[in-house]
């Protein structure tokens, strides 16, 4: 089998988003699974439908496209606001689409008309953490202009944490969330029937709140395809954090000293390494690289370690682990690693019983 390759395990997939929509649903919160880490395979988008989520989201139109050319009839909301330049393509294939911006809302009013379609808006809020999002004190004028807009439908209001600036998902910051949204149906008379609370960061508010408010959607993507909560990355109870595998083949396999030798300056990436002496050291390099992966985001086999890394090669010290040429190595994978292999053209994707992501 090729490598690089990253092996996708259906079944662990299917457990963990089965496994929270279920504890979510006992809170009145439904799942929309994002899947911009998947490329857009549909595969992966099958499986985590029959799991029971309510819709898909993907930050980018052309993987709804993919998703769309392959059969995938689910609702799917763009995460991310649309460019003017593909206002046209997002009412075709994605069902709903965040937005804050209202030059962005007149033209998807107009791409919906010229279609014959009704295309939902999620209104993004901003929370504090300062990435998108409307000003809460002017949200109803927005609300407001949506209602007014032929072609457009308001689908529900959002808000996002936690990826700018880290800002956690709180007690005290959902429920603003949640007396705007009462608020805003109060001034402009237009019910709000979805409210999007955020992403995989929200899921320790979300399971240890007293009352979750008007909040009921979340955006999950990193907690659903690696069983991990992405404030401290710690592994949520009961799902797999290995439904991933990145494997790499090796090259060359070397005994090697420790320490580099002549004058030492910056390396490829402008970087200044400093190397500590462990003597003579079992060395192996996988065909590997930046150009692949965030080498940063792999997680090696116990008793291997992670050296270095350039554009085409991944060093290691194997320990005492003797990997001749050609042995296979397999690694696990934080969320920038995902999606740097996903989209890496170098680097396959094997779906485990259904060999491709088609």
């Amino acid at each position: 089998m090729t490598a690089p390759r990253l092996e996708v395990d259906l079944v662990k997939l299917g457990h963990n988003a089965r496994t929270l929509v279920a504890r979510l649903g006992q809170r009145g919160i439904a799942v929309t699974a994002v899947t911009k880490g998947t490329l857009g395979c549909a595969a992966i988008a099958h499986e985590l439908v029959r799991a029971g989520v309510a819709g898909l989201g993907d930050s980018r139109i052309e993987n709804i496209e993919a998703l769309r050319e392959a059969g995938v009839t689910a609702p799917i909301t763009l995460i991310r606001s649309p460019m003017l330049s593909q206002v046209d393509r997002v009412v075709a294939h994605a069902d709903v689409s965040a937005n804050t911006e209202s030059a962005v809302l007149r033209r998807l009013s107009a791409a919906a008309v010229t279609q014959g379609r009704l295309h939902g808006v999620l209104l993004m809020v901003e929370s504090g953490d300062l990435r998108e999002g409307i000003l809460p004190p002017d949200l109803a004028g927005v609300v407001d202009e949506v209602h007014r807009l032929p072609g457009l439908r308001l689908d529900g209001v959002g808000t996002n944490l936690a990826c700018q600036s880290g800002v956690v998902p709180s007690g005290r910051n959902m429920g603003d969330l949640s007396h705007l949204v009462a608020t805003v149906e109060t001034a402009t008379g237009v019910d709000i029937d979805r409210v999007s609370g955020g992403n995989s960061a929200n899921l320790e508010w979300a399971f240890g709140a007293t009352d979750v408010g008007r909040v009921n959607d979340l955006r999950l993507g990193e907690a659903i395809l690696l069983g991990r909560e992405a404030l401290h990355r710690r592994p949520v109870d009961g799902l797999h954090t290995d439904a991933f595998t990145l494997v790499a083949e090796v090259i060359e396999a070397q005994v090697k000293p420790s320490l580099p030798w002549g004058a030492i300056a910056q390396n490829a990436f402008g970087e200044t390494v400093a190397v500590r002496d462990r003597g003579e050291v079992r060395q192996a390099i996988l065909a590997l690289g930046r150009q692949d992966v965030d080498t940063g985001g792999l997680v090696p086999p116990v008793g291997i370690e992670i050296l270095g890394a350039s554009s085409d090669h991944l060093v290691l010290d194997t320990g005492t682990l003797d990997l001749p040429v050609g042995a296979e190595v397999r690694f696990g994978v934080d969320y920038t690693a995902l999606l740097g292999a996903m989209t890496s053209p170098f680097v396959a994707e094997v779906v485990l019983d259904a060999q491709t992501c088609s």
